[in-house]
C-alpha cells in the first residue's frame, strides 16, 4: 500500500485558497494513479468556518480545532464533477464499458446501451462491481431503490444520491448522477486491488529489491513532514512552504536527482511545447481544407461553364439552322438575278440591235421608272417583312420560354400529386410527364392530348364516381346522425327528469343527514369529554413508556454508528496498524500536551474572572454606601 497522501489530514477547506500542487506526491517515480482518470478534485472555500474537535472546545485564540476521527457528519457536499456536460458523460460511459469487458461482465455491454439503461441493467452492472469488492454480496429482491444508496453511504460516498432517483435510473436527469456513483465505484475497487497485493503489516523492509519509496527512509522523512505540517496546521497555519522546500530537498537527496539533467529536461519540456503550440496554430489554418474549398468552387464554376456551351451550343445550332435557311434563300436570290441578268442582256441585245423612236425612248423610261418604284416598293416591303419575321422570332422565343416555366410548374404539380414518374402511387401506369417542346414534331398538341388528357379525364371519372358515393354514404350517415341526436334529446329529457327526482330525494336526504349530525354532534361531544379523560390517563402512563422508549432509540442508534465505526476500522486495521499506532500515539501526546496548555490557561482566566469578581463585590458595595449616605444627607 502507498503512504503517498491524496489530500490534507483535515477535510474541512482552507481559509486561504491554496493552487499550489502538494509536494507530498512530488517523487521522482512516476506511479499509475488507481484513481483513474476521473479523480475528485478537493472542495475548497474562502470561509474561515471554525471546526468542531472530537477532544472538545480549545480556548486558543488563533489555532484551529480538529475533525480528526469525528465520522459521520450532516454536511451535503456539492458533486464538482461536470456531470451535466455531455463530453464527460460520454466519457465516463466509455470507461465503464471499457472496465466491464476488462473485468469479465457476463453479458454484453455497449456505449449506446449505456446512453440510457434500464433500472434492470443498472442492478445487474451494480452487483457485478460491487461483488468484486465484497464476493459474498447478493442485491436484495426487495427495496433496492433503499438498499443501493445506503450501501454507497456506507462506503463513504461523499455526494447524496436520491431514493427516488433510483425509479427511473435511464432518465437524462438521474442517469449522470447514478453513473458517477458507479465510477467512484470502480475507483474503489482498482484502489481495493491496488491494496490487496500489497503486504503492509508483514512488510520484509530488509529486502533490496524493494523500492526506496516503500522503505525506511522514505517513511521516516513522510512522516516527519507530516508531524511538522499538522503540528502547524494546528498552530493556524494553511500553508507549508518551507515544510514542502525542506521536504522536497530530503526528496532530492535521498532519489539522487540531478539539477542539471532537471533543468535540461525542463527547458526540453518548454521548447517542445512551444513547438506543440506552434504546429497547433498551423493546424487551425488548414490548408488541405481550404484547397477542399477551392476546389469545390471551381467545381461549381466548371458545372456552370459547362451548362453555358450546352446553351450556346444549342444556341449555334438553332443560328446554324437558320443560316442553312437564309443560304439557301440567298442561292434563290442569286439563280433569280443571273436570270435577270440573262434577261437585262437579251434585251440590251435587243435595244442595241434595234431602233426606237422617241416614242419608243419616253416609252421605256416611263416603264424604268415604274418598275423602279415597284422594286423600291417591294424592297421596302421585303424589310417590313424581315422585321416581321425578327419580332415573330423574339415572339416565339419567349413564348417557348413561358411554354418551359410552365411546363416546369406542370411537372412540380404532378409530383405533388404523385403523378410523375411512370411508377407513382397515382400515375396508374401512365406517363404524364412531358418532354420538351423541341423535341415534339408537329403533333405535339394531339400527343399531349392524347398522353394527358385522355388519361386524366378517366382518372377524373373515376374521382367522381368515387365522390359521389361517398357523398351518398354521407348523406347516410347525417341521417343516422339525426336519429341518433333525436334519441339523445328523448334521453337527455328522461335523464333530466330523473335529476330531478335526485335533487328532491337528495333535499330529503340532506334534511335527515343534518337531523342525524346534530344527534352525532350530541354523542361527539360525549365522547370527547371520554376521550379527555382517557387522554389524560394514558399521558400519565405513557411518559415513564415513552422516556424509556427514547432512551432504547438512542442506544440503538448509538449501537449502529459504533457498530459501523467498528467495520470501517476493522476493514483498515490490517492494512494500516503501524502507521495508526504511531500517528495516534504522537497525536495524542500533541493533544494532551495541548489540552494541558488550554487548562493550565483556563485556570488562569478562571482566576483573573475570580478577582474581576471580588474587585466588582467590593466596588458595589462602594456605590451601596454612598448612595445610603446619599440618601441620608437628603
Amino acid at each position: 500500500m502507498s503512504r503517498r497522501p491524496s489530500r490534507r489530514f483535515s477535510e474541512m477547506p482552507m481559509r486561504v485558497n491554496d493552487g499550489r500542487m502538494s509536494l507530498v506526491n512530488a517523487t521522482p517515480q512516476n506511479k499509475d494513479n488507481v484513481f483513474g482518470k476521473l479523480n475528485i478534485p478537493k472542495p475548497q472555500s474562502g470561509t474561515s468556518e471554525r471546526r468542531t474537535s472530537y477532544f472538545g472546545k480549545g480556548a486558543g485564540g488563533g489555532q484551529r480545532n480538529s475533525l480528526f476521527g469525528s465520522y459521520g457528519g450532516t454536511e451535503k457536499i456539492k458533486d464538482p464533477r461536470p456531470l451535466h456536460d455531455k463530453g464527460f458523460v460520454q466519457q465516463c460511459i466509455k470507461q465503464l464499458c471499457e472496465f466491464l469487458g476488462d473485468s469479465g461482465f457476463p453479458g454484453s455491454v455497449t456505449v449506446k446501451a449505456l446512453q440510457s439503461p434500464s433500472t434492470k441493467e443498472f442492478l445487474k452492472i451494480f452487483e457485478f462491481i460491487y461483488s468484486l469488492l465484497d464476493p459474498t454480496f447478493q442485491m436484495p429482491t426487495s427495496k433496492v431503490e433503499e438498499e443501493i444508496p445506503r450501501t454507497l453511504k456506507d462506503l463513504g460516498y461523499p455526494f447524496p444520491l436520491s431514493k427516488s432517483s433510483m425509479y427511473s435510473i435511464g432518465a437524462p436527469h438521474t442517469w449522470p448522477q447514478a453513473l458517477g456513483a458507479l465510477i467512484w465505484l470502480i475507483d474503489m475497487v482498482k484502489i481495493f486491488n491496488s491494496m490487496k497485493g500489497q503486504n503492509l503489516l508483514f512488510a520484509d523492509f530488509s529486502d533490496g529489491s524493494s523500492e526506496l519509496e516503500e522503505g525506511v527512509e522514505y517513511n521516516k522523512l513522510f512522516l516527519d513532514y507530516c508531524f511538522k505540517t499538522y503540528n502547524n496546521f494546528m498552530q493556524g497555519a494553511d500553508t507549508f512552504e518551507d515544510e514542502d522546500a525542506e521536504y522536497l530537498a530530503h526528496l532530492k537527496r535521498l532519489y539522487n536527482v540531478d539539477e542539471a539533467l532537471l533543468e535540461s529536461q525542463q527547458e526540453k519540456h518548454r521548447m517542445l511545447m512551444e513547438e506543440v503550440e506552434r504546429l497547433e496554430k498551423e493546424s487551425h489554418t488548414d490548408r488541405l481544407m481550404a484547397q477542399r474549398t477551392e476546389r469545390l468552387r471551381l467545381q461549381t464554376d466548371l458545372q456552370k461553364l459547362q451548362s453555358y456551351h450546352a446553351h450556346m451550343e444549342s444556341f449555334k445550332s438553332h443560328l446554324e439552322n437558320k443560316a442553312t435557311g437564309l443560304s439557301e434563300e440567298l442561292e434563290a436570290a442569286d439563280l433569280q438575278l443571273e436570270s435577270l441578268k440573262q434577261e437585262k442582256a437579251r434585251l440590251q441585245h435587243i435595244l442595241e440591235n434595234q431602233k426606237f423612236t422617241p416614242a419608243d425612248i419616253e416609252r421605256i423610261n416611263r416603264e424604268r421608272n415604274e418598275l423602279q418604284q415597284t422594286v423600291s416598293s417591294l424592297s421596302r416591303s421585303l424589310e417590313e417583312a424581315q422585321q416581321l419575321a425578327w419580332n415573330e422570332e423574339i415572339t416565339l422565343v419567349k413564348t417557348r420560354e413561358r411554354a418551359e416555366v410552365k411546363l416546369a410548374e406542370y411537372h412540380k404539380l404532378a409530383r405533388m400529386l404523385k403523378l410523375i414518374p411512370q411508377s407513382a402511387e397515382n400515375a396508374c401506369g401512365h406517363d404524364f410527364e412531358i418532354k420538351t417542346v423541341s423535341d415534339y414534331g408537329p403533333t405535339t398538341a394531339s400527343q399531349i392530348r392524347t398522353q394527358i388528357q385522355n388519361p386524366l379525364k378517366n382518372m377524373l371519372l373515376d374521382v367522381e364516381e368515387e365522390f359521389s358515393s361517398l357523398s351518398n354514404m354521407k348523406l347516410s350517415l347525417e341521417e343516422t346522425v339525426e336519429q341518433v341526436k333525436s334519441n339523445i334529446s328523448e334521453k337527455m329529457n328522461d335523464i333530466k327528469q330523473i335529476k330531478e327526482q335526485i335533487r328532491r330525494l337528495d333535499q330529503e336526504l340532506e334534511h335527515e343527514m343534518q337531523e342525524m349530525a346534530q344527534e352525532e354532534e350530541k354523542w361527539a361531544a360525549d365522547v370527547d369529554s371520554a376521550e379527555r379523560s382517557k387522554k389524560l390517563l394514558e399521558k400519565k402512563v405513557m411518559d415513564g413508556y415513552e422516556e424509556a422508549e427514547e432512551q432504547l432509540k438512542a442506544a440503538q442508534q448509538q449501537y449502529h454508528l459504533v457498530r459501523q465505526e467498528t467495520k470501517e476500522e476493522s476493514r483498515l486495521v490490517a492494512n494500516n496498524l503501524t502507521n495508526v499506532f504511531s500517528a495516534a500515539v504522537n497525536h495524542l501526546g500533541i493533544v494532551e500536551k495541548h489540552c494541558n496548555d488550554q487548562l493550565k490557561k483556563m485556570d488562569k482566566m478562571n482566576e483573573i474572572i475570580r478577582e474581576d469578581q471580588a474587585d466588582l463585590h467590593q466596588l458595589k458595595e462602594m456605590i451601596e454606601n454612598f448612595v445610603s449616605r446619599a440618601d441620608g444627607c437628603a
